[in-house]
């Protein structure tokens, strides 16, 4: 396992920083599978989409982000995130594109050589889920 740390800066959408910096990291190193280990950092506002449903709802910020998980592969990102508001409120969920970095968001890479992830329909569930398999 090697580590790559990311400092995203304000403005930046964090699910299409994160997508990018893999199709980078995958050139510059031969890779095809990544985990997100660490994040924490702030959001101008989320967009998460919450347990089967259809789309993402948009929260307001500022926002803390608590933390971030999942996997990132040539098929993209599957990210899952918890923030919470001024108040403490925490909500959590699908990471869409549009969660907005106010501040910064400091982001911690696993890259997995010897690894690919996929996403390929699974007929059980009809989604895209992971394939992880050694390279």
């Amino acid at each position: 396992m090697h580590v790559h740390v990311l400092r995203l800066a304000p403005g930046d959408d964090l699910r299409a920083v994160l997508e990018a910096a893999f199709a980078n990291l995958s050139k510059q190193h031969g890779i095809a599978a990544a985990c997100i280990v660490s994040a924490v950092g702030s959001l101008s506002q989320a967009v998460l989409r919450y347990a089967d449903k259809p789309g993402g709802s948009e929260t307001d910020g500022p926002l803390e982000l608590l933390m971030l998980s999942g996997t990132l592969s040539a098929d993209g990102a599957h990210l899952h995130g918890s923030v919470a508001d001024a108040n403490g409120t925490v909500k959590g969920g699908h990471i869409m594109p549009g969660c907005i970095v106010r501040t910064t968001a400091e982001v911690v890479i696993a890259l997995l050589p010897g690894w690919e992830f996929r996403r390929e329909l699974d007929a059980a569930t009809g989604y895209k889920e992971l394939s992880a398999r050694p390279q």
